[in-house]
């Protein structure tokens, strides 16, 4: 657990490789028993999922949180779509922030916070290729210099 009692389940690191992240919000997650007992086992992915809204409630698509094997014949549906819980304002904000061109809304993790399963969710605008060369560019350019330091450390022992 983290300090703020706050354990992370599954991240979506896809969303920061194709997605400059401008903004971040906490929405709750509407779920059945199954799903709850299903995602605090970590069986949950939100890789290509993504928010939308729509008629003032919030909704998450193409999630999938598998069945819950002691469930018995009653469990639920893989992929059913989520109504995400958030303020009222804080929806129209993101309506209107999603109708811009080029934003979406895009989940980066999901974590269990004093009990309750929460989704943190990202406004992104699509990196184009170049942007995604830079940023791989960048990682191996920062990862030849940690390794040259770690070697230079070793030598002076």
């Amino acid at each position: 657990m983290d300090k703020n009692n706050t354990k992370s389940i599954a991240e979506n690191k896809k969303a920061y490789h194709d997605y400059h992240i401008e903004e971040t919000y906490e929405a709750g997650i509407a779920l059945t028993g199954s799903e709850i007992k299903s995602i605090r086992l970590g069986r949950v992915n939100i890789k290509d999922a993504y928010a939308r809204p729509e008629k003032g409630e919030m909704w998450l698509y193409n999630s999938h949180v598998s069945a819950y094997q002691v469930g018995g014949f009653k469990t639920h549906e893989p992929d059913r779509r989520r109504k995400l819980l958030m303020h009222r304002n804080q929806i129209a904000e993101l309506e209107q922030t999603a109708n811009q061109k080029g934003l979406t809304l895009v989940p980066l993790r999901i974590y269990i916070k004093h009990g309750l399963a929460k989704l943190e969710i990202g406004v992104g605008r699509g990196k184009k290729m170049f942007d995604k060369r830079d940023t791989i560019a960048r990682r191996e350019t920062a990862r030849v210099i940690e390794r040259a330091m770690k070697d230079r450390s070793r030598k002076e022992r």
